[in-house]
């Protein structure tokens, strides 16, 4: 007689279980999202810009030798999260935040999340939110059955409608806590604001225009149904702080505005369109971010000399800026002069105060393109440099595999390309791969031991 209802309430815990990993996921972003093809961008600019705003707020948070990520996603929607040592930025709100304050705003909140712990705390909860779930299923499930034994419809009804109520009052549990968090990291972000001189004004902007896109919708919230305060409510409970903090009225540096200003351009003109950007660019008319945005615009969809030609007024106005140099690298390239490209690149590398590992990737293309044996050989230097320095670059353990198979080393190719098939994600080629380069290796010889690293490899199904 009870088999039935044992079932329902295995059946109903299931559900909820899933549907309470759903929230975490769909709200916290757990690392699962990073490994089903988030859409990543890279970018050796952007990225040292980003981090140059995150440094000062790690500090304050206590975060500063945690090695935190900073990933870019190509999504044109305001959003940021953060998984484990992973903190993802949208190029959406990089392009919409007028002021580098305002992401810095964002950082300092998703800092908080991350120095109070709050992804391992929602786990706890979800699991004690999963056992209030099934506690609920099993009183509806005793309820129904002495209904079925009272012939009592009313208190069978009951009985379901307990069990519904119990997976409702969970998820709203959950919900609820979420909220705390937000509200919690919010302050947290004015503390490292504070700690680090910085105006909280950007967040309020940012809240406020959460606010407008939610007006403008004329979409109704259940606010208990959100994982997040409305935006109202959170510009109500920072307003006061933000004001009453001594650096409310402080302003970006101009030489960090501008950067932030070239930034935007370049993620215009790459991922947003011609028209995006010429609207942006109209807006920074005669700025050197407009200059710049113009130049990348040209190299992209106009003639190549022409484009040359802006990209060398750019490195006479700024002779140390290394994006430019990248960029006149990039320019060359396409107009099928490696060498030339090499050695723009060569002085974007030497230029570089963040040591990207990007740059590097990039002269060693140029230095494939020219294609002397003595050209491959300082090409697969520079590649593993850049690897080095960012070993999780997938893209360069293709060219890195290309570069080692036209000098004949087939071993180093073949272990090159498992290397790309591992940090693409991608472990059974990854294996194989390795697996091939270790037929052609020393046994114990270093890259040996890598291969056998990648064969070994066991993916942790840990969410």
């Amino acid at each position: 007689m009870l088999s039935r209802p044992r079932s329902t309430v295995a059946r109903i815990a299931r559900v909820f279980t899933t549907l309470a990993l759903g929230i975490a996921v769909a709200t916290t972003s757990s690392v699962t999202a990073f490994a089903q093809n988030v859409p990543v961008v890279r970018d050796a600019e952007i990225e040292a810009l980003v981090r140059d705003y995150a440094r000062p707020i790690f500090k304050a948070a206590g975060l500063a030798n945690d090695g935190i990520d900073i990933v870019l996603v190509n999504d044109s929607s305001f959003n940021a999260f953060v998984t484990g040592r992973r903190l993802f930025i949208n190029t959406g709100a990089l392009m919409t935040a007028e002021t580098p304050n305002e992401i810095i705003g964002v950082i300092a909140h998703e800092a908080g999340h991350i120095a109070g712990g709050h992804q391992q705390k929602l786990r706890d909860q979800l699991e004690r939110a999963k056992t209030m779930a099934i506690i609920a299923t099993l009183l509806g499930a005793g309820a129904i059955v002495a209904g079925a034994t009272t012939n009592s419809r009313g208190l069978a009804g009951a009985g379901m409608g307990v069990a519904a109520g119990g997976g409702e009052m969970a998820q709203r549990s959950i919900l609820a806590y979420q909220r705390t968090e937000e509200t919690t990291a919010d302050r947290s972000a004015i503390t490292y604001l504070n700690a680090t001189g910085q105006s909280g004004m950007g967040m309020l902007k940012t809240f406020a225009r959460f606010q407008s896109a939610l007006s403008l919708s004329g979409t109704q919230v259940d606010p208990y149904r959100i994982s997040h305060p409305m935006p109202q409510e959170r510009i109500a409970n920072l307003e006061v702080l933000v004001k009453q903090s001594p650096n409310v009225d402080k302003v970006d540096p101009p030489a960090l505005q501008q950067r932030h200003d070239m930034m935007r351009v370049k993620i215009a003109v790459y991922m947003e369109g011609q028209a995006t950007a010429a609207r942006l660019m109209q807006k920074m008319r005669g700025s050197l971010a407009a200059l710049y945005g113009d130049a990348q615009s040209t190299y992209l969809y106009g003639d190549i000399t022409s484009a040359l030609a802006k990209a060398n007024a750019l490195i006479k106005a700024q002779p140390k800026n290394p994006y430019f140099q990248e960029l006149r690298g990039d320019i060359l390239m396409k107009a099928n002069k490696p060498k030339d490209a090499a050695e723009a690149y060569a002085k974007a590398v030497s230029l570089d105060p963040a040591r990207s590992g990007l740059l590097p990737v990039s002269l060693g293309q140029a230095l494939m393109a020219v294609g002397t044996p003595d050209s491959l050989k300082k090409a697969v230097v520079q590649i593993n440099n850049g690897l080095g320095r960012d070993k999780e670059n997938s893209e360069g353990y293709r060219y890195l595999a290309q570069a080692y198979g036209e000098l004949g080393d087939i071993p180093g190719a073949e272990l090159a390309t498992a290397e790309g098939h591992f940090y693409s994600g991608d472990y059974k080629d990854a294996k194989i791969f390795a697996m091939r380069a270790q037929q052609q290796m020393k046994r114990g010889e270093p890259r040996w031991i890598r291969a056998q690293d990648i064969i070994n490899y066991k993916a942790s199904s840990k969410i």
